[in-house]
């Protein structure tokens, strides 16, 4: 099965960029996501590490009354 995808995919002309444009765009979201995290602000870090303990939330206030 492989060599007659293999023999499809050689005789397509250009194909060799494909590969190399989904590296680049898988690289660089994680090098965005990298810098973003990087450049958040201490108080911005500690308010989002405590969102699954806040008790303000109003599903945790329902769970509290059944």
């Amino acid at each position: 099965m492989l060599k007659f995808i293999k023999h499809n995919m050689e005789t397509i002309i250009g194909i060799e960029i494909f590969p190399i444009i989904s590296f680049l765009i898988f690289f660089l979201f994680f090098i965005v996501l990298f810098v973003w995290v990087y450049q958040m602000k201490k108080a911005e870090i500690n308010v989002l590490a405590s969102l699954p303990l806040d008790e303000k939330n109003g599903e945790n206030e329902s769970l509290k009354r059944n």
